[in-house]
């Protein structure tokens, strides 16, 4: 029994020292928590943050139209950032989901200003028909170094 429990570690120990390191996944809590998601997630050195809208703190969407709405779904991301240490020069990829593609050069007259410097690398799409959460024109998702 003692040579098969020396057998088993031995086993062990060398499938773990073959194995790469994976990062930790740490999981950014929200304030309050807004549904059954996480906002941002650490995983080594990258920050995930789910797609954000552009809700006020009360959790409504914001009125004004696309503008608005891009305003205050970046704002959320800054914050989302700030509450780990980064700023919006930490972002290298954005992906920008609209409900009406006609809406693209108002939606990017406020992107750009929140990021003066180098831009960071983007997609954008239509969503078609189905929409957005809470009716919103905007989401947006990034993913930032965090080191």
């Amino acid at each position: 029994m003692h040579r098969t429990a020396i057998l088993a570690f031995t086993l062990l120990a060398s499938a773990c020292a073959s194995n790469p390191t994976r990062p930790t996944l740490e999981f950014i809590p929200d304030a309050p928590p807004l549904g059954p998601f996480s906002r941002a997630v650490r995983a080594g050195d990258l920050l995930f943050l789910s797609g954000q809208i552009g809700i006020d703190s009360s959790g409504q969407l914001v009125s004004g139209g696309i503008e608005a709405e891009t305003r205050q779904c970046l704002e959320n991301i800054r914050a989302i950032l700030a509450r780990s240490g980064l700023g919006m020069d930490r972002i290298a990829k954005c992906t920008v989901f609209l409900t009406d593609m006609s809406e693209w050069k108002a939606m990017n007259e406020v992107y750009v200003t929140f990021f003066p410097g180098p831009k960071p690398a983007r997609s954008a799409l239509g969503t078609g028909t189905n929409g957005l959460a809470l009716n919103a024109r905007v989401e947006i998702e990034c993913i930032a170094a965090a080191k």
